[in-house]
C-alpha cells in the first residue's frame, strides 16, 4: 500500500495538490484575488458580486502583467488582450473558516517498504 501526501490549500478546499510551493502559490493568489475583489466592489458599486470575484481572481492570475504595466510598462497588457480568452472558473463561495492558533498538521510520511 501506497501512501500519498497530499496538499490543500486552506481557500480553497476542493483543490489538491502534490507540492506545497504549489498550494501555497494557489492560497496567496485567492487571498489577492479576495482583496482585489473588495477594492473594486468598494470602486464600482455597481458590480455584482460575482463579477467583483472573477475580475479579482483574474487579476491574480496575471499579477505579473499587471504589475509591468503599473510599472510604467503599459504595453504588456498586450500580452493579456492576445491571449486567448479564459473562462472564469465558477467559485463556490464557502462559508468563512474561522481558524484559531492551532498547530499545523503535517502530513503523513511515507511508508517504508520492505526489501
Amino acid at each position: 500500500m501506497a501512501v500519498e501526501v497530499v496538499y490543500r490549500s486552506s481557500r480553497d478546499l476542493e483543490r489538491l495538490f502534490m507540492d506545497k510551493a504549489e498550494a501555497d502559490r494557489h492560497d496567496k493568489m485567492l487571498e489577492l484575488a479576495e482583496l482585489l475583489a473588495e477594492v473594486l466592489q468598494k470602486a464600482v458599486p455597481s458590480l455584482t458580486e460575482q463579477q467583483v470575484e472573477e475580475a479579482g481572481i483574474y487579476m491574480a492570475k496575471n499579477r505579473d502583467v499587471f504589475a509591468k504595466a503599473f510599472k510604467s510598462q503599459p504595453d504588456a497588457l498586450s500580452e493579456l488582450l492576445n491571449a486567448p480568452a479564459e473562462v472564469a472558473e465558477p467559485v463556490e463561495a464557502a462559508a468563512p473558516v474561522e481558524v484559531t492558533d492551532a498547530e499545523p498538521t503535517k502530513p503523513a510520511k511515507a511508508a517504508k517498504t520492505p526489501k
